[in-house]
């Protein structure tokens, strides 16, 4: 690609960029403290992937996820997940009309733009699948008729953390239809006295004002395929996965008896669409190795299985994921 076309688009992604700072300016107002978590989610929207939250109550991911989908004017809709739920409850099912003695289609809470699919982990595997089907698929079936789910589609689920008591793991290859695995952790103090301040209130919030149309999404999700990717940051995404699947061609010998099942090629693309997202919310026409950086742990943590023994020296795949960017070469 010569300079020429990739400073025009350049300005063309610093143009069709500039509604992100109001966004991020009218979430500030709503959300405190969880900047980083905020930019991570609108990569997750932008490169049309869903995203897997994972904390203890009380930390504002519902809070997080309403006031976006307010803000981007689309239906926003939230599921408790329950031992008790079934696949129904979340798709919709067929109903009998005695007045025209025929089955009528009621659709369920699936059927919106941005879900909140709240403690995933303790509904059961059934209701689990259901959900990520219908994120893969983009689409749902009840009885005999099949329904396209109406873009832009994002799942925001959360899951406590496994520790906690009454919550089922989600099994790796669903785990693996997740974009991005984000941790929310507790606000520091600073933070949570402006929380206070804000919160500690008897009357209720105010209701927030749309900033942008869903028409501004599809358009930055069209723009983002564009933005340009060099062949030595492609070296360098792959490098990063295969590392994970073949750690001593990589010098990284003792890796080896701590990895299970390295990343999947989905890694990989999920790795390029997110670099390419945080590029265009940095207003940039293309992607560098420090978007890869910033983005990389969050693709690859939910996507290496360990071994026993790394649980049993407990080694996260966290601490794996940061070896691999202390090792690999950056271009």
């Amino acid at each position: 690609m010569n300079n020429f076309n990739l400073s025009e688009i350049n300005d063309r992604i610093l143009k069709e960029s500039a509604f992100i700072d109001d966004l991020r300016k009218a979430l500030a107002q709503k959300i405190v403290g969880q900047e980083e978590i905020v930019n991570k989610i609108f990569i997750g929207l932008l490169a049309n992937g869903h995203v897997l939250l994972e904390g203890v109550p009380g930390l504002a991911k519902t809070l997080m996820a309403n006031t976006i989908s307010q803000l981007i004017n689309v239906k926003f809709q939230r599921v408790q997940f329950t031992p008790d739920m079934l696949p129904a409850d979340l798709l919709g099912t067929l109903i009998y009309n005695q007045k025209k003695s025929e089955f009528e289609t009621r659709k369920g809470p699936i059927f919106s733009n941005l879900i909140l699919a709240d403690e995933i982990n303790r509904a059961p595997a059934k209701v689990q699948s259901a959900l990520l089907e219908a994120m893969q698929e983009r689409q749902v079936t009840i009885g005999e008729n099949t329904f396209p789910l109406e873009p832009p589609f994002l799942v925001l689920a959360t899951q406590n953390p496994i520790e906690q008591e009454g919550t089922y793991p989600l099994p790796e290859a669903q785990v693996d239809r997740f974009m991005l695995k984000l941790k929310v952790d507790y606000p520091n103090k600073d933070d949570e006295r402006s929380i206070i301040r804000q919160e500690a209130r008897t009357d209720p919030r105010k209701t927030i004002k749309p900033i942008i149309t869903k028409q501004k999404i599809f358009d930055a999700q069209k723009t983002i395929n564009d933005i340009y990717v060099d062949e030595k940051v492609e070296e360098y995404i792959l490098n990063l996965v295969f590392a994970t699947r073949n750690p001593e061609k990589y010098a990284l010998d003792d890796l080896k008896n701590l990895i299970e099942y390295g990343a999947s090629p989905r890694a990989s693309i999920n790795l390029v669409l997110a670099s390419k997202a945080r590029a265009f919310l940095e207003h940039r026409g293309y992607i560098t190795p420090e978007d890869v950086r910033y983005i990389g742990a969050d693709i690859l943590r939910h996507r290496i299985i360990l071994t026993y023994e790394a649980e049993a020296e407990e080694i996260s795949s966290d601490d794996i994921v940061q070896r691999l960017f202390d090792t690999i070469e950056v271009p």
